[in-house]
């Protein structure tokens, strides 16, 4: 059964940072792909970045694009995002997710594990 938990967001100002964690458990991640969502209150969820787990090419949304950055440890079987000048368009419950496929996908269906959200909130 995979697991995964993600952590890191709160309340942070415009301009500044954070850095949301996703532990994975429950098998190997090869030949995945773990990606970063994030939902609005009032809108639909939201592809924003991910990457294959091996070989560790990424893949972002527009919007974020220059300002995040997804990265994962393997040995850790931790994913990464850095969130770096946020304005308050950023503000989203944010949830990682899997999907058992090395290609990636940008569309939140094609997922098949998702973490339980974390808040991240940009105050201006």
């Amino acid at each position: 059964q995979v697991l995964l938990v993600d952590s890191g967001g709160g309340l942070v100002q415009a301009g500044g940072s954070l850095r949301l964690s996703c532990a994975a458990s429950g098998r190997t991640f090869s030949n995945y792909v773990m990606g970063w969502f994030r939902q609005a209150p009032g809108k639909e969820r939201e592809f924003v970045a991910a990457i294959t787990w091996t070989g560790g090419s990424t893949y972002y949304a527009d919007s974020v694009k220059g300002r995040f950055t997804i990265s994962r440890d393997s040995a850790k079987n931790t994913m990464y995002l850095q969130l770096n000048s946020l304005n308050a368009e950023d503000t989203a419950v944010y949830y990682c997710a899997a999907r058992s496929n090395y290609i990636i996908a940008t569309v939140p269906t094609l997922y098949t594990y998702w973490g339980q959200g974390t808040q991240v909130t940009v105050s201006s």
